[in-house]
């Protein structure tokens, strides 16, 4: 954004009115004109009250922020250096890191995001953008060998890599600093220009990047917020002039943006699944029950690796379910901006509303909880053999819930955990090294955690899901390289 507004000073990068908790964030295109731009309300998830309010990208600003954009990565003469975008970046490091109270309660606020976690998410951005720092050093091509024939006698070939485009990056709300990092970071240590669309319910976090980027030193042009609706987000993404789309949310969603790309437009989705867990007659409850409690319920389970499937073997499922009973209804659900909260609101009434229908069909086999709560809260459920082909076993729920399933051997735990289509992370909870390594063969997912709930994820892993659950792989040093493309160099002597 254009230039922030803080307690009377302004500081060249954004416009930002503070007045109280409210934030306005005006449209900011280099060389347009906003004037006419739809304003959208944020409102709290918890309280409903308006926290701030940003202006939206309407067709014309979103046709200008492309042309501006692609503009800039024509001219080849004025591409930022590796080092200087890495100097840029540790700059933006260093201004998320000396903000972390700040952002954290904004991510609380326009999210819901229970304040601890926040605070870490705060903490994992800026981590994130210093290894996108690195990444930036490190992009490199490789020598060709040249000497598998007489044709090739007397040459020199190898590669580099440049970056590939204009990067669009739709983003979701559930980590609305944090994957606003992991898509535009990548994009601007690739030396691409970046066009971020946050999701409307939590664009401030990302507003708040963008102008602290441009505070570090990135050029306006080189990096964009472009809130907007749906039918100018798909005009974003389907741009000819766009090199790379960044996209994560929903599988539906998603899959039609990668329908509707121009020719040569390459793109990675990362969705989500029904993630699955398996505990096994020889794991450890006592650590294994506040690590599936923390993957289930951590963010009201609005993550894409939430824990969501459980499968116990039946000589322990009795304990295991009146553990994770005791441990759902220990929690505490409220307001985000205590510290003591760990269990927050759902992002809206439409996606809570949801959860209830869920859940409600299989009502007579809710353990505990199922109910909806004041402050656009649920309550922390557990469901104990559901219906196989009940919602809560084959779909995404993205909600309080996890549903406990009994098994006899191996074999068939990893066939339950197979059984719905694609598949991100997942997990199993054993002190048999044997089984974790037979389950670690036979899951049918891109990533599988030991003895871990199946949300952990460090930000320079590999972090994607398969068939449906995405494409491509996320991951700062994964995001970079899919960011650039080769080019071969032959010289002849």
């Amino acid at each position: 954004m254009a230039q922030r507004r803080r307690s009377g000073r302004e500081v060249s990068g954004e416009i930002c009115r503070i007045e109280g908790s409210m934030r306005e964030y005006s449209l900011d295109v280099p060389g347009g004109d906003a004037t006419g731009a739809e304003w959208s309300d944020v409102r709290s998830p918890y309280s409903g009250e308006p926290v701030g309010r940003v202006q939206l990208a309407g067709g014309a600003g979103m046709a200008r922020a492309i042309s501006v954009a692609s503009g800039a990565f024509r001219d080849r003469n004025a591409w930022l250096p590796g080092y200087e975008r890495a100097a840029i970046l540790i700059r933006l490091a260093d201004r998320i890191a000396a903000r972390t109270d700040e952002l954290a309660a904004l991510i609380a606020l326009e999210g819901g995001k229970p304040l601890t976690y926040a605070r870490a998410e705060v903490v994992r951005a800026a981590n994130t953008v210093r290894l996108c720092a690195e990444e930036a050093t490190r992009i490199h091509g490789e020598e060709i060998p040249m000497a598998g024939s007489k044709a090739a006698e007397g040459r020199l070939a190898f590669t580099t890599r440049e970056p590939i485009g204009g990067v669009a990056a739709i983003s979701a709300f559930n980590h609305p600093l944090n994957l606003i990092a992991h898509q535009a970071g990548p994009a601007f240590a690739a030396g691409c220009p970046v066009l971020v669309k946050p999701d409307t319910r939590t664009p401030l976090s990302c507003a708040e990047f963008v102008s602290m980027l441009h505070e570090a030193g990135a050029p306006r042009e080189w990096a964009m917020a472009v809130p907007c609706r749906h039918d100018v987000a798909e005009q974003l993404a389907t741009s000819a002039d766009i090199g790379f789309l960044s996209f994560i949310g929903s599988a539906k969603v998603g899959w039609y943006l990668r329908s509707m790309l121009a020719p040569g437009v390459r793109c990675a989705l990362e969705h989500g699944g029904a993630a699955p867990v398996i505990v096994d007659e020889t794991a450890d409850l006592e650590k294994a029950v506040p690590q599936v409690l923390k993957g289930g319920f951590y963010h009201a389970g609005q993550v894409c690796v939430s824990v969501q499937r459980i499968f116990a073997q039946r000589s322990i499922k009795d304990d295991l379910v009146s553990r994770l009973v005791a441990g759902a209804k220990a929690l505490r659900v409220g307001d985000p901006s205590l510290l003591d909260t760990e269990v927050g609101p759902i992002i809206d009434d439409t996606a809570r509303q949801r959860i209830h229908d869920w859940i409600t069909e299989v009502a007579a086999h809710v353990a505990c909880g199922g109910r909806m709560l004041d402050n656009h809260c649920y309550e922390p459920t557990v469901i104990v053999d559901p219906p196989l082909d009940s919602k809560m076993m084959t779909q995404e729920l993205f909600g309080p819930a996890v549903c406990v399933c009994g098994y006899e051997t191996l074999d068939e735990a990893i066939g339950l955990c197979n059984s719905v289509e694609g598949g991100f992370q997942s997990s199993i909870m054993t002190r048999d090294v044997e089984r974790a390594m037979v389950a670690a063969r036979g899951l049918n997912a891109s990533a599988v955690m030991i003895n871990d709930h199946t949300a952990f994820r460090v930000d320079w892993m590999p972090f994607g899901g398969r068939g449906p659950s995405g494409l491509g792989m996320g991951g700062v040093p994964s995001s970079v390289h899919d960011m650039t493309q080769e080019k071969l160099i032959v010289l002849r002597g």
